[in-house]
């Protein structure tokens, strides 16, 4: 019997690879964990070799899964620039893209590769900083479009996405026991920066700013070393970090809000997909 890579089976098991968990992949490609548990299962079967295993946390590729991680990638995007150029639906050019640190690492590996697989001839320049650092590139008009954060509280019919905003601190660390509270925090402009001094304030909790920096990278170095504690969005706390729990005695931090905004009130038909594409797929990571 002729044995063969199915382009589903494919995608599904690059989704479960880049969500490390059946239940997340299960929503994105709209099918149920029985569903791609079975694809999973046939998949293996097709290759004859254990793809995935189980862990207290979600699933982790096997040697031969990351094997096949590489090999379905190039298959699948050979697939899809051959299908977007062949059918003359993918627009070309470049688009000036800027986003947050915490955003780009959660949010920019399935948001951008959807986006080439249907307009492969795209270039997207990424250039990662703080919302006040984007907003005043937007307004320079070296970027054409950007992710920023807003007040959590903000009405307004374009917002994305919430997410609230938390403490993280080292696993098994005391950081957040010292007196006065050390903190690792971004540019005072930014939403972070300025919930983590309102709440402390307003509560009267003593602290001192040990480390501030826009680099995500940097803060969470600090925040390992014990030496700190910082404000993230909840998505983008890393696996090695905690966040604190409310038994600590820390105040409750506010939501932000996720949004897109452009340079122009009249954007090329470019920069209008890549909105519309983030407009789509975003609340759905």
């Amino acid at each position: 019997m002729a044995r063969y890579l199915d382009l589903d089976l494919l995608r599904t098991f690059t989704m479960i690879a880049e969500t490390r968990a059946l239940n997340r992949a299960a929503d994105r490609v709209g099918r149920s964990q029985a569903a791609i548990s079975m694809q999973v299962k046939r998949l293996e079967e097709i290759v004859n070799q254990p793809l995935l295993k189980r862990t207290g946390r979600g699933v982790l590729l096997t040697g031969h899964g990351e094997r096949l991680l590489l090999h379905a990638q190039k298959i699948l995007r050979a697939h899809d620039e051959a299908l977007a150029e062949l059918s003359g639906a993918g627009l070309s050019g470049t688009i000036r893209f800027g986003c947050p640190d915490d955003y780009a690492v959660v949010f920019l590996p399935l948001l951008l590769r959807d986006f080439a697989s249907q307009h492969p001839q795209v270039l997207v320049e990424v250039y990662c900083a703080p919302t006040p650092r984007l907003l005043e590139r937007l307004e320079n008009h070296t970027l054409d479009i950007a992710m920023i954060s807003l007040p959590g509280n903000t009405i307004e019919e374009a917002v994305i996405r919430r997410e609230p905003l938390v403490w993280v601190g080292a696993k098994g660390g005391d950081a957040a026991q010292m007196e006065p509270l050390k903190l690792a925090l971004s540019d005072p402009d930014t939403l972070d920066h300025i919930a983590a001094i309102s709440v402390l304030t307003n509560a009267g909790r003593p602290y001192r700013l040990a480390y501030a920096s826009h680099s995500v990278s940097g803060l969470t170095a600090v925040v390992r070393s014990g030496q700190a504690i910082a404000v993230l969005t909840q998505t983008a706390v890393p696996n090695d970090l905690q966040i604190l729990p409310a038994e600590l005695g820390l105040p409750q931090l506010p939501d932000v809000s996720i949004t897109v905004k452009l340079d122009s009130k009249k954007p090329s038909a470019l920069v209008s997909a890549f909105e519309d594409h983030i407009r789509e797929v975003l609340p759905r990571l």
